[in-house]
């Protein structure tokens, strides 16, 4: 029998208070008041100093509740306050005595953890107070308190439910705006059924998404899912002060708190131990895992340790412009982090002969001019040089081998002797790929940085779900009856005898003698180019997800072998499109689709310089023209830096189709290190690269991002045998033994899979009008639930590969308006499940499951409202632009022929905040919307109750039951509805009060249904 939810609250809260924890039970904070004294409390004990022995007083505490109200308005503005000055929180206080003037409290400090004035309580059942007559009580199951602040919070499940029901409940709770005044202070949420266990950073409910839940791994990279154990690892103090006080990250672009990864977290506990014995190492985390984030918070870590002055992160000057630079710079601006971004040398110097022991973010180019001024005869005596010369400096390097070569490194540890080198690679040089011999300089890794401190293949992220795996489709043009062809016309081989040859070396052979033979590579030419525009273009709508609501289709980058190729591919695909050759079916689905744009390196002296420039002119001025921009080959940089925001849509505007990229050709450029989620295709046409160039590449397309991203999709248009042959072993050499988990199954086992889901659906309900014969049943009805999402979640799989291009659901004895039904038959009986039942069976499916391929809208709310987010002022803005995006007005027009009650929600707060968007600054456009559509209900409601004499509860309980059918057993008052209401008869007024309710529930049942 699954343990209580009281019980496993119980349980957890002797885990935290018991044996050496620091954790304090109070069972005497459970609501608004008993938080707010004991707040109080802490803030007195802990200023005493500061207070001169005066407690706050009550004019003063108000004064603080106001400013922590302010600061809590979300999760984002309460981190960039608890990061405080130096990882300090203060509160500025005026004394109700004027005399005393103005003071600053300390309410938390990162610097105290596990002592100091750092005090650990325990809270549960939580009571959060209603904001009004219609508002609803919540209770919270577990809260962990650091100095009287919520910084945790727990919501439990037993084991009768799914973890995903308790995140569930976190994001409707967020969504009522029940994680406010102190409670909006909290940084990490965990969820838990007791046997698995998750974690996210705190956030809105609105950007509250499942795919970042994260389970705890130990050192070993085991998992840690029981709740106890997970408390065990790291709800314990230091380990839980620690996450959200030195394990977080503030993303100030992104306006997001981010919670390190444990694999993070313990790579950085590594470095921390080898950093103390004077080692020096590197970390292989596998590309797409957050290797900046690491890297980023091991380089702030580092300076606190007192036998370093320094910590410098390098990086190469190419990269200025790249995500590396920028990510730095958007975690460190609320940082003790100095980012070194000027082409200033003698500010460099400077920052490296002061005292202030901080992080410099700078170029290799700049620490080698350096090195050379101070290492020649004149200098190396001079009092700078012996100060630079006895320095102990951490250098940490993210994409190690790219940005420091092993001659660059060597002058480097040579001048800084003491220094310690911290490399992090996704894809490390083992003998196996090792450089090629240059005297003796290092050729791998670990002659390079020393040992592998911690490692994170790709497979183990795999199994963490940290990324994903790759589907890799091998569409070359040339067909093998082609090779055996032309291989036996050039004289290779008979075409029988070339037949039994091995694929790659018979490959090889032809491909090379029709070089020697005409002088070009068979694949450098436009017949073939043309080939692989009409595939991406009209045959990869699955893989693009085209059908999804506008602004959330993926994105694809195509990479060639040379600048001269990708000028010419750009040239064909515009020269497709303005020939009108985009299919209807793709424009019905797209109407703009494909939007292409080319970036590469633009040189001054080479021999096609000037012909690289031109071709790159017409492409900005292309550009230019998509977009609204104004770039000119003098700010390429900045073109560059345009283009990767574009495509990693981490800025709000790049959520709207009209700011969206669906396709960048590229030769080497954005291949590595470049962060953009929502790239879910690579088009490869160019022959095999090196292992770790292969892994590096197809890392572009695996990050996680919505749920209906399975796989990073790769499409190999030539030299499809070399190449196969050289993905399974960079495969193999970087998942750390076997390629199983990293690729996806073939196209024939997600067929079969399919064909054997389609069929238990048959037998369940052989069409979708027998669904109905199901009610009543609650066993059956899962097993249609069960079966249905299967169905649902394997034909998304099937459409990503390329042997849908010919087929349909047709091929399998369905079509697409017997799955719609079926959908509408799925959401009938969810609703029926949901119904609350005596000694009803357990709920074994997992009934939030929002289905991902059938049955989607052309117009989402959740779009609409996203796009409304973007115009949003932030909680820094003073003033706000004025708002006109005729787009989304369109948008509520289009989602009111289907949804008018809905559309109108909409309407009236999108017009509100177009006359005063500075009033809403900071705020979250879902929860303002949500807790609109919840006061418009409760305003029916409550009309309603009062003219037909119902009680309000009872009516709720009605509107949540209720399907079509359904007889309505209404709990009336004839009395006192009769003494409003003269001459009607019990039985009319019984009548016209079902009727009543039934028009209600349709007025209602559109407001819920989004």
């Amino acid at each position: 029998m699954a343990q209580s939810e009281a019980s496993m609250e119980k349980a957890l809260i002797k885990q935290l208070t018991e044996d050496v924890s620091q954790w304090t039970y109070r069972r005497d904070i459970t609501d608004e008041a008993s938080l707010w004294a004991n707040f109080r409390e802490k803030l007195n004990q802990n200023n005493i100093g500061a207070l001169d022995g005066e407690p706050i007083t009550d004019v003063e505490f108000n004064q603080i509740q106001q400013s922590m109200l302010d600061v809590a308005k979300s999760p984002y503005k309460a981190a960039l306050w608890l990061a405080g000055e130096n990882g300090e929180a203060v509160i500025p206080l005026t004394r109700e005595d004027a005399s005393k003037g103005s003071i600053h409290l300390m309410a938390i400090s990162n610097r105290e953890i596990a002592g100091g004035r750092s005090s650990y309580e325990v809270i549960n059942q939580f009571v959060s107070e209603k904001q009004d007559d219609e508002d609803r009580e919540r209770r919270f199951d577990v809260t962990l308190l650091i100095n009287g602040l919520p910084m945790i919070h727990i919501e439990l499940k037993n084991q009768d439910h799914p973890f995903m029901d308790a995140f569930r409940q976190i994001k409707k709770y967020s969504l009522e705006g029940k994680f406010r005044g102190l409670f909006g202070m909290v940084q990490m949420f965990v969820v838990s059924n007791g046997s698995n266990t998750r974690y996210i950073a705190a956030d809105t409910g609105s950007n509250l998404n499942e795919k970042f839940l994260t389970s705890w791994v130990n050192k070993k990279n085991e998992p840690v899912e029981n709740y106890l154990e997970f408390a065990k690892e790291i709800l314990r103090i230091p380990e839980a002060h620690e996450m959200v006080g030195m394990y977080s990250v503030i993303d100030s672009e992104r306006k997001k708190l981010i919670l390190l990864r444990p694999y993070q977290v313990h790579a950085i506990e590594e470095i921390k131990r080898a950093s103390s014995r004077q080692e020096s190492g590197f970390i292989w985390h596998t590309t797409g895992s957050g290797k900046t984030l690491t890297s980023y918070t091991v380089a702030k870590n580092l300076i606190l340790i007192p036998g370093i002055d320094k910590t410098i992160f390098l990086i190469d000057r190419k990269d200025l412009d790249q995500q590396t630079s920028l990510s730095f710079k958007a975690y460190a601006e609320n940082d003790i982090i100095d980012v070194d971004d000027t082409d200033n040398v003698h500010e460099l110097l400077q920052k490296l002969k002061n005292k202030d022991r901080i992080v410099i973010v700078t170029t290799i180019q700049k620490m080698q001019i350096i090195m050379k001024r101070y290492n020649n005869d004149e200098k190396k005596d001079s009092p700078t040089t012996k100060k630079l010369r006895s320095m102990r400096i951490a250098f940490v390097v993210d994409e190690c081998h790219r940005t420091v070569t092993p001659e660059t490194q060597r002058e480097l540890q040579r001048f800084f002797a003491g220094s310690l080198w911290y490399g992090f690679t996704g894809t490390p040089i083992f003998d196996e790929n090792k450089r090629q011999r240059k005297g003796d300089l290092a050729r791998t890794t670990e002659a390079l940085y020393g040992p592998c401190l911690h490692n994170y293949t790709i497979k183990e992220a795999l199994q963490n779900k940290a990324v994903l795996g790759f589907q890799i489709d091998y569409r070359d043009s040339l067909s093998e009856d082609t090779i055996l062809t032309v291989g036996e016309k050039l004289g290779v081989g008979s075409y029988d005898n070339l037949q039994v040859h091995d694929k790659v070396v018979r490959e090889q052979e032809v491909l090379s003698a029709y070089y020697k033979n005409s002088g070009e590579d068979i694949y450098d030419s436009d017949d073939h180019r043309r080939e692989v525009v009409e595939y991406i273009v009209n045959k990869c709508a699955g893989k693009f997800r085209l059908h999804a609501p506008q602004g959330e289709a993926y994105e694809a980058i195509l990479t060639v072998q040379s600048i001269d190729i990708a000028q010419k591919y750009y040239k064909l695909f515009k020269e497709y499109v303005a020939g009108g050759n985009v299919s209807a079916s793709i424009k019905e689905k797209c109407v703009d689709f494909p939007k292409i744009a080319i970036t590469y390196t633009v040189t001054e002296n080479d021999d096609k310089s000037i012909v690289n420039q031109q071709a790159m002119k017409e492409a900005l001025k292309d550009y230019n023209e998509m977009f609204d921009t104004n770039f000119a080959l003098d700010s390429l940089q900045a073109y560059n830096t345009n283009l990767n925001d574009r495509l990693a849509r981490k800025k709000g505007r790049y959520k709207q189709r009209k700011e969206q990229l669906d396709l960048v050709i590229v030769v080497d450029r954005l291949l590595t290190g470049f962060d953009a989620p929502p790239c879910a295709i690579l088009f490869v046409d160019r022959p095999p690269m090196a292992p770790q160039n292969i892994i590096q590449a197809f890392s572009r397309t695996n990050r996680i991002y919505d749920q209906n991203k399975l796989y990073g999709m790769i499409v190999v248009f030539q030299r499809s045998a070399q190449f196969q042959t050289a993905v399974d072993g960079a495969l193999l050499l970087y998942s750390n033994g076997g390629t199983k988990e990293v690729s996806a199954p073939p196209f024939a086992e997600i067929e079969r899979d399919f064909q054997e889901a389609l069929k238990e659906l048959r037998q369940i309900a052989a069409t979708p009008a027998e669904v109905e014969s199901l009610k009543g049943d609650v066993s059956a009805m899962q097993k249609f639930v069960k079966a249905f999402q299967k169905v649902d979640r394997l034909s998304g799989e099937l459409q990503v590969y390329q042997e849908w291009e010919d087929k349909d659901f047709s091929d399998y004895g369905i079509d697409r308006e017997q799955l719609n039904d079926y959908s509408g038959k799925y959401k009938n009986v969810i609703e029926e499940l949901k119904k609350p039942k005596e000694n009803e069976p357990v709920i074994n499916i997992d009934i939030g499951y929002e289905l991902q391929n059938i049955g989607s809208v052309t117009i989402d709310y959740r779009y609409i409202v996203s796009l409304i987010q973007t115009y949003m002022p932030d909680e820094d803005d003073l003033i706000a632009k004025p708002i006109h995006d005729e787009t989304i007005d369109e948008h509520i027009t289009k989602l009111g022929e289907s949804n008018p009650a809905l559309a109108s929600v909409i309407s009236t707060f999108w017009n509100d905040m177009k006359k005063d968007p500075i009033k809403y600054k900071g705020l979250d456009a879902l929860t303002i919307i949500e807790t609109s559509i919840e006061k418009t209900i409760n305003k029916k409601i409550r009309e309603f109750s009062k003219e037909w004499c119902v009680k309000p509860q009872d009516l709720v309980a009605v509107l949540n039951t209720f399907q079509d059918g359904d007889n309505i057993a209404l709990q009336i008052d004839y009395d006192a509805y009769r003494e409003s209401h003269d001459g009607v008869s019990k039985l009319k007024y019984k009548r016209a009060a079902k009727d009543a309710a039934v028009e209600l529930i349709k007025d209602i049942r559109p407001l819920r249904d989004k």
